[in-house]
């Protein structure tokens, strides 16, 4: 009876750990037969089923020198490391040449040398290891250990870890007596692996992790039935459970009552959506307007590298933007990711202090992605890039359809006038906004995280994170909010009967390491403030200057936003002016985003003190690429973006990385249940100064010869050019 929910806990591993959980890295691993694929040809998705690949990973060779390692690189990787026997691989990942060899970097030049990057885990000795393996020489060459007993964390989970954390409760017969005292079937249970955070000593030099679980009977949507109040502590490695903690005894388990989500089930219980939509498709009778070779990509104005990657979920590199009057190719942003991501939950209580997640570093935003759902999650006209990461034992292998890239027409429009009135003369002028989107998405347990890169032929990029997936639920006796006593606080909001949505908040850190027209350029703060008019001046009494100051040092470039004391944030080339003498120049435009309200001695807030500001600057350093740290499970806040700005060095007419955090404070509502519906916040680097004149003037209008004619049921192929 008690092997039977091994089975079921593996359907709780996010979608991104199921192709690790049924091969495993704790059996054998049979390498998938990739031998039918191609190389670089454009995957156009012209039906709703998914054709046969068309990459040959088996013989893909690297064309770029940022390009992710290929198959037969990770395997080279693979061949060196049993030299290290009680090594466990958490990740291998292509360690990138230094920025001045890239640069210099022309096409049709040889690579410069490839390298990867190792980080490892023994449970024998407790220590992590990061190794650098030179491919050319298929040698380690640097192999630096980190003993558990240091400041810094542990590597980020494997799936062997988090199929170890859900598993060894179920051999613990405490545990199984504390489930069913709770009238819940062992057979029904399927349980979360969580990181436990940093709280003290008493949980140093051992990798934890905590355990929580749910009722799966009657319902595939496991999150909205906790077993509120049950947490065990497990020992990673020596595979046991530590501390049982069951304070929830009076807590039903909420109701499977309406927790469906999945199409098909529901239209079965309730029938057709009562008012539909019709369905939209975007046309391009011509085709693409984009060309991908390997992993560059081209698109109107815009060129630029892309790799996925197992921690960032996508790396954009050496973006450039060609400039309309000189056919010059310029120089934006170097490389641009999502750095790390910070989900603390507001609720002190013992079943929930510790849900302070750090999701890049502790699980990783590439191996949690799965293939994209193609017509849904990418539009008919989408290109599909794969991933290839490794297992824990370094083989190979690879998540299919990662990335899509989709040119995008929303009916948005590029720029407009009408004239009649003052001119004499009558001018309608509309130019459309049509624009390439990059995406990838994420399922991290329960939320999903979308993330698209958009580029505008205007020259601005905008980056934005939508979020979507199941809320994080506790279980409560309360079934209405009038049984709450007035001076409890739920830390949430009552959904339904016995279910509080717990407040949390979602933070996402993005390194820009911009290169406007080069490699050295400034920050500048532009701040805007109220000026008074002299007596007899003007009718007016006041008015909105705006003062420039060039930053120094890292210190003076950490921005907290606020309405009230506006700025813009520019960074600038001072060596490259236009006729007129401004610098050319990119700004960050924030969007709608969100502050964390911990304390900043908080054991959290220490973890991921990159939150502390809204902008970051530091000087360019290779290895300062993950603002939480290297090592995040169970880190303590020593190895941070913070920690690399105390150091104040100089940032003016340097090489200079911008940071952006994005946040959303979530107080959960009725309508986010049982799934939530997409809420999405974005940020914009758009050029201040960069152009003489605005880039897409020349912009040609849409005519109705441009439109396709369609069947009144149209089959995907089925659209031709009038």
């Amino acid at each position: 009876m008690e092997s039977k929910p091994r089975l079921l806990l593996l359907f709780l591993l996010s979608p991104a750990l199921l192709y690790l959980a049924f091969t495993g890295p704790w059996g054998a691993i049979t390498e998938p037969n990739l031998s039918h694929l191609q190389c670089s040809k454009n995957r156009l998705q012209s039906k709703s089923s998914r054709p046969s690949p068309s990459v040959d990973h088996q013989t893909c060779v690297p064309l770029h020198p940022l390009d992710p390692l290929t198959v037969q690189e990770i395997r080279a990787v693979r061949s060196i490391l049993p030299s290290h026997p009680s090594l466990t691989i958490h990740s291998i990942s292509l360690e990138p040449p230094p920025k001045p060899l890239v640069l210099a970097w022309k096409k049709g030049d040889p690579l410069p040398p490839r390298r990867a990057a190792v980080v490892a885990y023994s449970a024998d000795t407790r220590f992590s290891h990061l190794l650098s393996v030179d491919l050319a020489s298929n040698s380690v060459d640097h192999h630096e250990t980190v003993p558990s007993s240091s400041a810094s964390g542990f590597p980020l989970a494997t799936a062997e870890d988090l199929q170890t954390a859900v598993s060894t409760p179920f051999t613990d017969a405490a545990f199984n007596r504390t489930v069913r005292a709770r009238g819940v079937e062992v057979s029904d249970v399927s349980c979360l692996p969580l990181p436990s955070g940093w709280y003290g000593a008493a949980e140093e030099g051992r990798r934890l992790s905590k355990v929580q679980c749910f009722s799966h009977r009657d319902t595939v949507n496991i999150y909205m039935r906790p077993i509120e109040g049950l947490t065990v502590l497990v020992d990673l490695d020596e595979k046991s459970v530590v501390k049982i903690i069951d304070d929830g005894k009076d807590t039903p388990l909420p109701s499977a009552e309406n927790t469906e989500y999945r199409y098909e089930e529901l239209k079965k219980r309730n029938g057709e959506d009562a008012r539909p939509i019709n369905q939209i498709s975007m046309e391009q009778p011509k085709g693409r307007s984009f060309r991908v070779e390997g992993h560059e990509v081209r698109w109107g104005n815009w060129e630029f590298h892309m790799r996925p990657d197992a921690r960032a979920g996508v790396i954009v590199s050496r973006a450039r933007v060609m400039d309309p009057e000189t056919g010059e190719a310029r120089e934006v942003m170097y490389e641009g990711y999502a750095s790390e991501l910070f989900v603390p939950y507001m609720d002190p209580g013992e079943g929930w202090y510790f849900k302070t997640y750090l999701d890049a570093g502790e699980f990783g935003m590439g191996l949690q992605a799965m293939g994209l759902d193609r017509l849904n999650d990418c539009p008919r006209n989408a290109y599909y890039m794969d991933g290839v990461f490794s297992t824990s034992e370094g083989r190979a292998y690879v998540r299919e359809g990662m990335v899509c890239l989709f040119e995008k027409y929303a009916g948005d429009v590029a720029w407009r006038h009408t004239e009649n009135f003052v001119t004499g003369s009558q001018i309608r002028e509309v130019r459309p906004k049509v624009t390439l989107v990059a995406r990838m998405a994420a399922t991290v347990g329960n939320y999903d995280y979308i993330v698209d890169w958009e580029f505008q032929n205007d020259g601005l990029i905008r980056i934005t994170v939508s979020l979507s997936g199941m809320l994080m639920v506790k279980g409560t006796p309360y079934q209405n909010t009038n049984q709450v006593p007035p001076n409890e606080d739920l830390f949430g909001t009552l959904l339904k009967q016995n279910l509080i949505g717990v407040v949390h908040d979602h933070y996402i850190t993005f390194r820009l390491d911009m290169d406007v027209d080069g490699r050295n350029n400034s920050f500048v703060k532009l701040h805007m403030k109220r000026q008074e008019t002299s007596p007899g001046e003007s009718p007016r009494k006041s008015y909105m200057g705006v003062e420039r100051r060039v930053v120094e040092t890292e210190k003076d470039a950490r921005i907290k936003l606020s309405l009230y004391d506006p700025s813009e944030f520019h960074v600038v080339n001072p060596s490259r002016r236009s006729g007129v003498g401004n610098p050319s120049g990119y700004k960050i435009v924030p969007g709608g985003t969100a502050a964390s309200l911990l304390d900043v001695d908080d054991p959290p807030q220490l973890r991921a003190a990159f939150t502390n500001n809204q902008i970051w600057v530091t000087a360019y350093n290779q290895s300062e690429r993950w603002a939480g740290g290297m090592l995040t499970w169970q880190s303590r806040g020593d190895d941070t973006l913070a920690t690399w700005s105390n150091r104040d060095r100089r940032i003016e007419n340097e090489d200079i990385v911008a940071w952006y955090t994005l946040g959303f404070h979530h107080i959960p509502c009725q309508e986010d249940y049982p799934i939530m519906p997409t809420v999405s916040s974005s940020f914009d680097l758009k050029p201040v100064n960069f152009f003489d004149h605005n880039p897409i003037l020349r912009a040609a209008p849409i005519t109705k010869k441009d439109l396709p004619v369609c069947a009144a049921v149209a089959s995907v192929d089925d659209c031709s050019q009038r």
